[in-house]
């Protein structure tokens, strides 16, 4: 295809809640969105970098600049999704904004060939099943009425935030309260370190489904000592950034499952690589979220209908994060999502409210 153009648009959307990690707490988010244009077609990415480089190095600003600067300007004249991965490789890291880029080639480039996202990434469902991410709460009753309002909305697996003070007693509250049927399992984000090992494995009572990235981002090796420790299984995010992390943390053990969030690893391609490594050698793979939109959930939900996908992802309803989406909204059905067919995404912007919630929008021409 021929990019004639690219817009980056900045929007501001609203939490319907904070959400607090062990990393900060989030009351909005300022989003990238990648619009590319072609003769054929136009396609949308989203970038999920965060304001601040808290929960990788990457943030808004720069991953704005990067495209701007670096990205664009190393594109071919005629670049299809794969090219746009092969152009990109010189350039180090900024995953983040070459996910959003490349997302936006490939949603051109399945909207004018009439394919879907599920289609072409290889999706063998047309639902999934769905959990959703509890943040850390001021007090153990808002956390249990939280998570009765989440089951009572049909979610299927919940995830609580945890952090050094916030871990074993809420998992045993929640358990207590809501019983051993309810699926559950933990995210830490990167909080602890080995010496918190003993503590860790408090959590092993509580069946629950797996420990997400205890330790520290790059240290395989120490994930590696802390799972011969515990018998609750972990599950690494922030570690893997690419199919060789993942090939390496297999190799030596450091987990037995892998959240796949396509913007921490630079998009849907490598997304599908690491599902078919992980699935090659027995690894469970689950949908990991950013708190996208509208249009970052459609690409996820195609994506959760892989396979090897065997655990429910954090793809929420847009109702847990937003009071209004710039997409016809996800609504939760049976604590399920129906993936998109139609082409490429499948949803488009509502114009109106994309209108309403931009801040900033910048044209770039190319070619």
């Amino acid at each position: 295809m021929k990019i004639t153009g690219v817009e980056l648009r900045r929007i501001a959307m609203p939490l319907v809640a904070p959400f607090r990690t062990s990393f900060g707490t989030e009351h909005d988010r300022d989003v990238l969105l990648v619009r590319v244009v072609t003769p054929d077609a136009e396609g949308w990415g989203e970038c999920v970098a965060m304001s601040e480089p808290l929960y990788s190095s990457e943030y808004v600003d720069g991953a704005a600049a990067v495209i701007r600067r670096f990205l664009l300007p190393a594109l071919p004249d005629n670049v299809d999704a794969y090219g746009v991965g092969h152009a990109l490789e010189p350039i180090k890291g900024h995953r983040m904004a070459k996910a959003a880029l490349e997302t936006a080639v490939l949603d051109a480039q399945l909207r004018a060939s009439g394919e879907s996202f599920g289609q072409f990434l290889g999706a063998t469902r047309d639902r999934v099943p769905c959990g959703v991410s509890v943040g850390i709460m001021d007090s153990i009753p808002q956390l249990l009425e939280a998570v009765e309002g989440y089951l009572d909305e049909g979610y299927v697996r919940i995830k609580l935030k945890i952090e050094p003070g916030w871990d074993v007693e809420p998992v045993r509250a929640v358990r207590e309260r809501f019983g051993d049927e309810v699926l559950l399992q933990v995210d830490a984000n990167a909080a602890y370190t080995l010496v918190d090992a003993q503590q860790l494995a408090r959590l092993d009572d509580f069946g629950l489904l797996l420990i997400e990235q205890p330790l520290a981002n790059d240290d395989l090796v120490q994930h590696a000592e802390l799972a011969k420790r515990l018998r609750t299984p972990i599950c690494l995010d922030e570690s893997i950034e690419s199919a060789e992390h993942a090939a390496a943390a297999i190799s030596l053990k450091a987990c037995s499952i892998v959240n796949i969030k396509p913007g921490r690893i630079g998009g849907y391609l490598e997304a599908r690589r690491i599902h078919d490594l992980c699935r090659a050698h027995g690894i469970a793979v689950w949908c990991g979220g950013m708190l996208e939109t509208g249009l970052g959930r459609a690409a996820n939900v195609a994506l959760a209908a892989l396979p090897g996908f065997t655990l429910p992802g954090d793809t929420s309803g847009s109702r847990r994060y937003y009071a209004t989406d710039i997409t016809e909204p996800f609504e939760l059905d049976g604590g399920h999502l129906t993936v998109p067919s139609g082409p490429g995404l499948g949803v488009d912007p509502v114009k109106e409210i994309l209108e309403e919630v931009t801040t900033s929008t910048e044209w770039i021409p190319l070619g």
